[in-house]
């Protein structure tokens, strides 16, 4: 687990950057990753209340796909006291070589914490050159993040099991693998453990089955009997001719004692956005897992922004936190 914290994630070194002549080996990957500074702390800024929150309490997770508007973006979860966010860029060209987290966080008068899923070598995806003004990234992170309107205690990042799929990528060479991002909330009712997170897309129900096992055992060794709430894109169903429901991962989260949150079954979490413009089909990726806590409907909230933009290829789903057990 990743505890240790810094206010700006240092920029990568051409030693950090030095990956090509890399072996395409797990073992070869971490021992590169262990050596780059940003690819080991949490970054955390911003600013929240010191008062504990009141409950009932609104949660966000959400999939930004980048995040090309952290304005807009701000604006659509306005309401909400806690925000669960994946796919956040960190000085990339394509988003303007902006902080996202940060300037949502700055928007909504929020503190927040961000850990790097991925540092990329290339620009992201032909069409993503598109958006570019630059030839080069300025820090290269993408990865997850949370914020609050209260401070965040004991901030903390925990990266996934996974067989570094995207170390070998042609198109979007990257160093890492995929996170969780967290803190610890503290409410007028006692505290809990807020989790964002991002499962891999590139495998199967298996793979993510043991992403989830495993981020469970470690909240549960690190916090043991506290209420827990991990909201992202699972990618459930992302794969050949998959099916949400098929997914291993739900009984996992089952078996230690979550509940599943995702809005109505037959509702999907995705839809074309700006970057990806013509997706195969409707799927239904994003979920809220809770423990030792009561929850009330998930609203599924249109990711459009002023004008039917669209501000990512997936909508946020919307709960609330009505109590702790």
């Amino acid at each position: 687990m990743i505890r240790e914290t810094t206010q700006a994630l240092p920029v990568p070194t051409g030693a950090d950057l030095a990956l090509h002549d890399l072996p395409r080996e797990i073992a070869a990957h971490d021992a590169h990753m262990a050596t780059v500074p940003g690819m080991n702390l949490v970054e955390v800024g911003g600013s929240g209340q010191a008062a504990p929150l009141a409950l009932p309490l609104t949660v966000a997770a959400w999939n930004l796909e980048r995040c090309l508007f952290p304005e807009a973006s701000a604006a659509h979860v306005r309401d909400c006291d806690l925000v669960l966010v994946s796919e956040m860029d960190h000085g990339m060209a394509r988003t303007k070589q902006r902080n996202t987290t940060a300037d949502m966080a700055a928007d909504l008068g929020m503190a927040y914490a961000y850990a790097v899923e991925f540092l990329e070598l290339g620009l992201g995806s032909p069409i993503e050159h598109q958006f570019c003004d630059d030839d080069h990234n300025a820090l290269g992170y993408h990865g997850n993040g949370l914020m609050a309107r209260s401070a965040l205690h004991d901030p903390f990042a925990l990266r996934l099991w996974g067989q570094r799929q995207w170390f070998a990528d042609g198109e979007q060479p990257r160093l890492g693998e995929r996170i969780a991002v967290g803190a610890r909330i503290e409410t007028e009712a006692g505290p809990f453990i807020a989790v964002s997170t991002h499962l891999e897309s590139a495998c199967g129900p298996e793979h993510r089955a043991r992403q989830v096992a495993g981020l469970i055992e470690a909240l549960d060794s690190a916090f043991p009997a506290l209420p827990l709430l991990i909201g992202g894109d699972l990618n459930t169903g992302n794969h050949a001719g998959g099916d949400w429901r098929a997914e291993g991962l739900f009984e996992v989260a089952r078996a230690a004692g979550f509940s599943a949150h995702g809005g109505p079954e037959d509702e999907p979490t995705t839809r074309p956005s700006l970057i990806t413009r013509w997706p195969e089909r409707a799927m239904k990726l994003d979920w809220f897992l809770a423990r030792g806590m009561r929850l009330g409907e998930v609203e599924i909230r249109a990711s459009l922004g002023a004008g039917g933009t669209p501000l990512s290829d997936h909508d946020a789903v919307v709960v609330r936190i009505e109590g702790l057990d």
